[in-house]
Formats: C-alpha cells, structure tokens, sequence
C-alpha cells in the first residue's frame, strides 16, 4: 500500500500534468519544458506502476490530449485518436520490440519509422474526394471543428485525385515550417511586437484563430501520417501501402518515411534523424516507429491510451528551464553592445549552458526578460543557446525592468543608440579593450584574414604586452618579443610568423571582410572586389558608382563612406599597404556568360565544393543562386541530406543535378544536362 506521502505526491502529480496537457494542448501556451513534463510523467507512472491504488481512472496517464477548448464546436471522432508511449534511449527502445515479439510470438514482418513532428495533431475527413470536415485531437475521442482554418493550409487539397472512396478520414501533423516561423518573428520584431516562442506553439495558436484569414496568413503546412475510418478504400495489407495510396490521391506524405527490417535498421534510422534533426524545414521531436503489417498490429493489440505496436522515441529535448541569475553585456568589434544572460548551469542540447545572447535591448524588454526570472532556454544543434521566454508564473517579486548601463564598463564611454538603430554602441571606439580585442580576433578569423593561431588567447597575450593595438601591429611582430610570451618557444613563435605572412596575400574580398566594416560581410565584399579590383578604387568611389551594382544600396555605400572618413581607418590601411598586405586582385579572366538568365538553388552536401565556392562558380558563369525553390528555379543542385528543398523541387517537376551533373553543367553549359 502506499503511504500517505506517496498518495500525495501522486495527486499532485495529476494535478500539475492536466493543467500541463491543457496548457499544451488547448491553450498553446506551456510553462515547462519537454523535458521537466517528461519527468513528472514518468514520476506518477513509477508511482502507479509500484501502487496500482493510485492509478485512478481520472489520472492523466490513462488520457490522450487533455480536452478541448470552447472555442470551437466539439467533433466527435468516428474512430478514437489515441496518443503513443515513448522510450528516449536505444536500449527501451529494443525493450519494446521485445514485448512486441513476445506479443506476436516472432520478430513484426517489417518496422515503419516516420519523423515524429512537433505541430498539431489532427484528422481530416473527406466525403467522395471534396473535404468537409477538420478537427483537432482533444481527448482523443472528442475534438475541435476547425475545417475554416484547415481549408487555408495550402498543402491540404480541397479534392482529392484519383477516385476517391465515399469517406476518408486521415490522421497528419499541422506544423509551421521553420523559414515561416522566421519570417513571422521577423515581422514581429520589426513591428515591435514580442516575438513568439516557437513553431510548435505558434502552429497550434494559428489553427486556433477565430478568424481563418489569419490562419491563412501564417503559411502553415501538414504531414499526413495515418489512414484512419474508411468506407470504400481498397484493402491493404501493411501501413506503408496505405501512405502509398494516400499519396496517390495527392496527399502530402512525409518523403522521409520508411519501411526498414529489424531493429537494427530502426536504430540506424533513429540516428540518422538525431544527425539530421536540424536539416530539414520543419522541426521534429522524436521518431515513430511501427509494426508495419496491419495483421501484426491487430494482435498486438493496444493498452488503454496507446497502441502496443507502435512507440515513440524521443529525441534529446532542446528547450529546458533555469534561471537568469544577472544580464550583462559584452562590446563587440564594431562597438555594438549586446547583453546576454548569466544562467545557473543547465544540460540542454547535449552542452551545459550558463549564458545566452539578449541581442539587444528592445528583444530584451520585448521578451520581458528580467533577472531572477525562471525562462526556457533553447539550444538546437549547433544553434548559440537562446533565452526563448520568462516562465511569467514564476517570477519573482520586485523583479525589475532592465535598461543599458549609460556608460560602458569595460572603457567609461558612453553608450549610444542612434536614431532607427537597434543596436547600441560604445562611442570610444578601439580605446574600448573589449572592441578592440573582438575586432582583432574577427580580423584574424577563419572567414575574414585567415591567421592560424591568432586566436582569443594569442590575442589577449599580445594585447595585455603591449605588442599590438590594431591589425597592422599583426604584420610587424617581431620574433624577439614573441619569445618573451610565457610557453612560447621558437616553433609556436615561427608557426604563427609563416601564418601571418601568408595572411599578407590574401584575396581583396578576405581583407574587405576582415576590415569589419558594417553591413560588409563575405557576400557584399565579393561583390565589391569583383567590381573594382582595389581598395583604394572602393573606398573612393562616389555613392552613384556603387549603388549602380547589384546588391549593394544606399545603406551599404553610407557604411563605407562613414568608415572611411574617420582618420584611424585610413591610417590603418596605409599601414596595411606599408607592411605588405595585398590590398588589389589582378584582372579576372573571363569565363563567359553560359549560364545568364539561369536561377539555381543549392541544398545539402556537395563532396568537392562549399555552399559559397558552388555559388561562386555560377555566378562566375553568369548564372544566380537564391536560397529558396520556386517555380522559376531553373535546377536544384542537391548534395547529400537534401531534405525538403529536394521535395519542393520534386513536387514542382524541377530539375534536379547531383554533383557530377553540377560539375558537367559547369564544365560544358547548360545543354549538357538538358537545361535549355
């Protein structure tokens, strides 16, 4: 029997998931972590599971969903919706085949594995091909009637192909692609409105709008994953003919669905999903996996909220909650403040994380981030970890708003904001240590000068001896006052000489980059060289010679001139020039304009070329390379892990080149590959 205690903590441990689930599920609004709701779960079913007097009728573990809202009309489901129990290492997940194979009495005749995708989950009926029904999940046999907002999702058809039976009813995922959730914070931001939190959310509260118009405005899309009741669909045996059929009759089916053998190729799936979670246009939690056969899921049977034959493992989460202990700011190299969050220490992403950018004071306060907060902190892949939201329930008392420090701590200066910025700067220029050391380091960074060895250390070492105060200092350091550092000997001291003085030649275009001109990246600085050869030529050239070239405007020719009329920047270059550093390109030799008027788009992993050095060669042929497919993209050139770029290309009938018919369009035009 189980104790008082126990019995306590079991009743407030259903009390906290259902108003969790009704967050989550209803209001699109949750207050924990994935993973913080994951635990207090698996917490109540270790309880019940040891104490079967606990496990009530009415506990959260026996519910899919957690109701419905009362915004919407109740749908009553034909058949139920039920939710899926999940595993989070390889190890449950082969305990699961086992208690599968124990049920069928043999290993399941072939596995399904999907991306499980983290949207909404609803059901859509179709009545002889013509939608006429949408409805959310809730509990699983009730849901929401939100056809008005489902009939705005362009990938959802109104009528279907083919001939179609008399009811249909299919199980998907609305999500928001990534690129539309960073189009609408954009929008957001620009209109000093409060960025949302993430795609999950904000696709759940977009179906959920009383106005479809809305909905329509948020570029949603679906993944349809399961055949639900039927009547008249033709007899199948297994779950992958069925997402065949239904793809057949235009039906938008996740490409990256697949039916594998044994759990070894599951294992190898579930990995290959954690390698590539961030590839693709949608965000995933997880992978399904499925007995494939329709007969093998029928004996296996199901519990009371989940089929046996089906599990969900989930991923790694990326989003927990800590707290942020105090904002502070660092001063980058071109004097623009940034504050950042100082977190108590937490596990997110596969990395301890202890802080986070604010990027600059309106996100800050437009995110209401205040210190002591409790907030979700996210880190995705390689992504810098962001503080996404203060958790508003939990903030303490008296926490106060935050405003920029008036002066920088790092120099005395003031800081400014200029009018229709929103960065903020430190007016002492490079007598700010803390700029002058960013701006040294971008300068010898592997995208800009290209120093090995010029790292933040070396850096910190020759600015606290006084060996250095701008980049010129770099080309003049002398061997002798090298030795002096304490560890150096003669071979790091004759490593970082040979680097530096291969920096010396370095394309105009690299110099251009390093120099940390605003608004001057990689891309514009190309462009720049590739227009005028020389430094000089750039930096005098009037504002009509330079916003006549593509790609570079009004605001970049203001940067340039900005820059050059302060006398330590031309100091610098003349200084540049005097130790030798190569600041003009020769003359290029012409490769002809084979392919002008050509559009392309390159995605994945090409084995010979970068993203950049594959955009180089197309447009040195004349052509032009955008990022996103459409249906005036001339070919997609797709790599390795293409993902849904190659889908989108596929679906408009698009051209698509590997790698070898890359290089052999490069090599001898478009007539070679059959682009005419």
């Amino acid at each position: 029997m189980a104790t008082a205690d126990q019995a306590r903590r079991a009743a407030e441990l259903k009390a906290l998931v259902t108003d969790h689930n009704y967050r989550y599920h209803v209001l699109a609004d949750p207050v924990v972590s994935d993973a913080e709701y994951d635990a207090l779960i698996r917490e109540l079913i270790a309880l019940e599971a040891s104490y079967p007097e606990l496990a009530t009728p009415d506990s959260p573990t026996l519910q899919v969903g957690s109701g419905i809202s009362d915004i919407f009309a109740p749908v009553q489901h034909v058949e139920r919706l039920m939710s899926l129990d999940n595993v989070d290492s390889l190890a449950s997940l082969e305990a699961w085949r086992d208690r599968l194979v124990r049920a069928l009495g043999r290993e399941p005749d072939g596995y399904m594995c999907e991306m499980k995708i983290d949207g909404l989950a609803v059901s859509i009926t179709y009545r002889s091909g013509v939608l006429v029904q949408g409805a959310t999940r809730g509990d699983g046999t009730t849901g929401e009637d939100i056809t008005a907002n489902v009939r705005t999702i362009h990938t959802i058809p109104h009528q279907l192909r083919n001939v179609a039976p008399e009811v249909l009813e299919v199980r998907g995922e609305i999500y928001m692609p990534v690129s539309a959730f960073a189009e609408l914070n954009r929008r957001q931001m620009e209109a000093g409105e409060k960025p949302y939190v993430n795609p999950r959310n904000t696709a759940a509260g977009s179906v959920r709008q009383k106005d479809p118009n809305k909905t329509a405005q948020r570029n949603l899309s679906i993944w349809i994953y399961q055949l639900g009741h039927n009547v008249g669909a033709p007899g199948f045996a297994s779950h992958s003919e069925s997402l065949e059929y239904l793809a057949d009759l235009g039906l938008p089916i996740n490409p990256d669905s697949r039916r594998v053998d044994g759990i070894d190729a599951v294992e190898d799936y579930v990995r290959d999903a954690l390698k590539r979670r961030h590839d693709r246009d949608y965000e995933i939690d997880g992978v399904v996996v499925k007995a494939d056969q329709l007969a093998d899921q029928q004996a296996a049977g199901y519990t009371a909220k989940a089929p046996r034959w089906a599990i969900a493992y989930k991923l790694p989460p990326e989003e927990k909650t800590t707290v942020l202990t105090d904002i502070q700011i660092n001063v980058g190299r071109t004097g623009a403040v940034t504050p950042y969050a100082v977190l108590e220490p937490v596990f997110v992403g596969g990395v301890t994380v202890t802080s986070a950018t604010l990027h600059n004071e309106g996100e800050l306060q437009r995110k209401d981030l205040r210190i002591g907060d409790t907030v979700i902190v996210r880190r995705a892949g390689d992504v810098i970890p962001e503080v996404v939201a203060p958790v508003i329930e939990k903030r303490p008392k008296g926490a106060a708003v935050w405003h920029m420090p008036k002066r920088c701590p790092f120099c005395g200066n003031e800081i400014v904001l200029a009018d229709g910025e929103a960065k903020a700067r430190c007016s002492g220029g490079f007598e700010c240590p803390s700029r002058l050391r960013e701006y040294l380091f971008h300068f010898a960074s592997r995208g800009a000068m290209d120093i090995e060895g010029l790292g933040y250390k070396t850096v910190d070492a020759l600015l606290s001896h006084g060996f250095i105060s701008d980049p010129g200092d770099i080309f003049a350091l002398e061997p002798a006052r090298l030795l002096d550092l304490e560890g150096w000997g003669e071979i790091s001291v004759n490593n970082l000489l040979r680097a530096i003085e291969s920096a010396k030649d370095r394309p105009l275009a690299r110099l251009l980059t390093a120099l940390g001109i605003r608004m001057i990246g990689g891309t514009v600085a190309r462009t720049l060289a590739a227009n005028f050869l020389n430094i000089d030529a750039i930096l005098d050239a009037t504002p009509e010679q330079l916003e006549a070239i593509d790609g570079i405007g009004p605001e970049i020719s203001r940067s340039l001139a900005e820059w050059y009329t302060d006398d330590a920047n031309r100091l610098l270059v003349e200084k540049l020039k005097a130790v030798g550093v190569r600041v003009a390109d020769p003359e290029p030799e012409s490769k002809g304009d084979a392919l002008t008027g050509l559009t392309f788009v390159i995605t994945g992993t090409l084995d010979d070329f970068s993203r950049d050095s594959a955009k180089a060669a197309v447009e040195d042929l004349g052509g032009k390379v955008v990022g996103s497919v459409s249906g005036k993209t001339s070919a997609l050139v797709a790599g390795e892990s293409a993902g849904s770029k190659l889908a989108k290309a596929e679906s408009l009938g698009l051209r698509v080149l590997n790698e070898q018919e890359f290089k052999q369009l490069l090599a001898d035009g478009p007539d070679a590959v059959g682009l005419n």
